[in-house]
């Protein structure tokens, strides 16, 4: 199989493109033909399809040049495109005398347009589910890709749709964008079969599974420079979440404009599906790539493509692979562990499972968020609905006391109960404040068995000192709880690192917890606390310092707070706390903050029998050093490596806005 750059361009007066005209780049893919069925091919679109190749890719390339008459209302057959379009497919012919193939252009012709039902009715689904306040709202295109560009040559020939430049909330246009979005083209090329590559097609896509796109960004631009650039990363979540495969399959992977179309592949190079344009948070300009699997794309075909190779035999079906040296099974395990916690009507984090008993580990600004820069407000919330929708992690996210603002706490915020102090029972055991027993609107949802099963839940512990921690325990204990294995030891810089939690989407969605994948980019020391030495002593690698915080590249996004952070072996190395935004707003997904099991021992010993209080109050000892570290600031006694003065421009200054020092530093 090969992957290609389209180019769909209309020439002013039909005079070359350098006299002025629009051009639109996109990827795709050469269909090998034990993928497609020549004789349908031959019914559907007559003799343009002999000794020709079929090429898949995003209708979007093509859609802003169709006549008037058929933009809105896409024919079944042969689609008719404004005098003066030209597309053409940049394909490499065999280099026997190099790795590297001879990029070469031939024309293309469109054949048809297929719109894929089972991914756009996802889609919309789970976008509408999102409506109701601005934060929640979508856009559908790239971050870096702009449509509002009045120098845009073509604007006053041709309107792109209206609803790839508005919120999906906007009504009239939705149902139209969730078709354009998951619509498919369909071209050939003359081009031989014995110039491509057979292609098996991945059985299973699992969450956590290894992904590759192949694709070409700024094709426009410069094709030589971009032309088939790979990007990776893995399977972060799919929808519907009970499906054994979902129709629309989101991925954690870095992409850029110009790689709709590309194909998908798994770490065997067997065929996923093909990338479509992401969604963006219209607030923040966060975005979620989205894959439409190669199985809806063979349904929605009219019996044109298959699902298998044509000289694949049912019992030689290709097993599904899996990721890396390791199982994704150790994953798959870890994830059940790892809950929904909600609060009232709105509220959510994530949370993670310790014990067979229902002690649940989660964050304290999930619970006390007015200690995070946000001011309690009498009625027994915090902040108002006009507050919250200027920012959507505003009350819950910005940890303005302890983080300075550079910081960003990923609980989605809604209204939530005001909590109290909890004290040692005459057992010596815990005990919430019984005002709070009376409101029992915390619940904590549990993915270990199907269906999930909701368990209501009470405060027993949340952390006074600089540690953003607290334990919730269930109401009722469901059997066959699936706790979490922790790793007390210090993870390596570079090794990998899975990020398990209920980001962005929250549980209306329901959706089971998404995986993003990257690295540990950092892990920052502290002097090894007095209390903690005689509790764990044999998971020190340096009794003199032990990990105060994780950084990680894996993406983390609202929602996300009070999961964890796994390493390859499925085990427990950190419990998600927040991520970096820009002094202007901008949330930093990939630049996040946990922390370190080791940090946690006292809480999982405590665990064991939930009776011996003094170990939470290991983590309650007030300490200058681990606030000045989760407040991203200098620590106010000499480190053991001290650093030389920054220069005066990233210094503090009590005249500039909080954040812009982390700005400049991280930015």
């Amino acid at each position: 199989m090969k992957v290609i750059i389209i180019n769909s361009s209309y020439s002013l007066s039909q005079i070359p493109l350098s006299s002025g005209g629009t051009t639109l780049s996109a990827s795709g893919m050469l269909v090998p033909d034990t993928l497609c069925d020549a004789q349908v091919a031959g019914c559907l679109y007559g003799d343009n399809c002999e000794d020709r190749v079929l090429v898949v890719t995003v209708a979007s390339v093509v859609e802003p040049f169709l006549s008037p008459q058929q933009r809105d209302n896409i024919p079944q057959g042969r689609p008719d495109l404004i005098s003066g379009v030209r597309i053409d497919v940049m394909t490499e012919e065999a280099n026997e005398k190099s790795n590297q193939g001879t990029p070469c252009w031939l024309a293309a012709e469109l054949l048809s347009l297929v719109d894929i039902p089972a991914s756009s009715n996802c889609l919309q689904s789970l976008i509408e589910a999102s409506l109701g306040l601005p934060e929640h709202e979508w856009e559908v295109g790239w971050s870096l890709a702009s449509y509002n560009n009045d120098s845009q040559p073509s604007k006053d020939f041709f309107q792109t749709h209206p609803w790839e430049r508005l919120g999906v909330g906007v009504s009239g246009s939705a149902s139209l964008m969730y078709k354009s979005l998951t619509r498919m083209a369909i071209f050939s090329v003359s081009l031989s079969f014995r110039d491509l590559l057979d292609s098996k097609v991945s059985a299973m896509n699992k969450k956590g599974d290894f992904l590759l796109a192949v694709g070409s960004p700024f094709g426009v631009l410069s094709p030589m420079h971009f032309f088939n650039s790979i990007s990776v990363g893995c399977i972060a979540n799919c929808y519907p979440p009970h499906s054994s495969d979902g129709s629309l399959l989101m991925a954690d992977i870095r992409c850029l404009p110009g790689m709709e179309g590309s194909p998908v592949f798994s770490e065997h190079a067997c065929l996923i599906g093909v990338l479509i344009r992401p969604l963006r948070q219209k607030t923040y300009g966060e975005e979620i790539q989205l894959v439409i699997p190669w199985d809806a794309i063979v349904t929605a075909s009219s019996s044109l493509l298959r699902k298998r190779p044509q000289n694949t035999q049912k019992g030689n079906i290709h097993k599904h692979l899996y990721f890396g040296s390791s199982s994704p099974l150790p994953i798959e395990k870890a994830m059940t562990s790892v809950c929904l916690v909600t609060i009232g009507d709105g509220v959510w984090a994530s949370g993670v499972l310790l014990n067979s008993q229902g002690l649940i580990l989660t964050n304290a600004h999930l619970l006390e968020p007015w200690r995070f820069g946000k001011e309690h407000v009498n009625g027994g919330g915090y902040g108002t609905n006009s507050e919250r929708i200027s920012s959507m992690l505003e009350g819950t996210a910005y940890l303005v006391n302890r983080v300075a603002s550079n910081q960003v706490s990923q609980t989605s915020p809604l209204k939530m109960p005001i909590l109290y102090p909890f004290a040692a029972n005459e057992q010596g055991g815990y005990k919430s404040s019984p005002t709070y027993d009376n409101h029992r609107n915390i619940r904590v949802r549990l993915d270990h068995i199907k269906p999930w099963v909701w368990c209501y839940a009470k405060v027993v512990y949340v952390c006074k000192g600089p540690w953003d921690v607290a334990l919730l325990q269930l109401e009722s204990v469901p059997d066959n709880l699936l706790p979490i294995t922790m790793n007390f030891s210090r993870p390596s810089t570079g090794s990998q690192a899975f990020v398990i939690g209920h980001g962005l989407f929250g549980p209306k969605r329901g959706f089971f917890p998404s995986v993003c994948s990257g690295v540990v980019a950092k892990v920052v020391e502290a002097k090894t606390p007095q209390s903690y030495l005689s509790i764990q002593p044999e998971h020190l690698h340096n009794h003199e310092h032990f990990p105060a915080m994780l950084e990680t590249t894996a993406a983390i996004h609202p929602g996300a707070s009070g999961g964890a952070v796994i390493n390859s072996d499925g085990h427990m190395i950190g419990l998600v706390t927040s991520n970096a935004r820009h002094s202007g707003g901008a949330v930093i997904p990939h630049l996040n903050f946990s922390i370190p099991s080791a940090a946690l021992a006292p809480v999982f010993k405590f665990s064991k029998a939930m009776q011996d209080l003094s170990l939470l109050r290991i983590l309650d000892e007030p300490n200058e050093y681990l606030s000045s570290v989760w407040a991203l600031m200098r620590p106010s006694y000499p480190n053991p490596h001290p650093m030389h003065d920054p220069p005066q421009s990233v210094t503090d200054n009590k005249n500039k806005e909080k954040g812009s020092r982390f700005a400049k530093v991280y930015c």
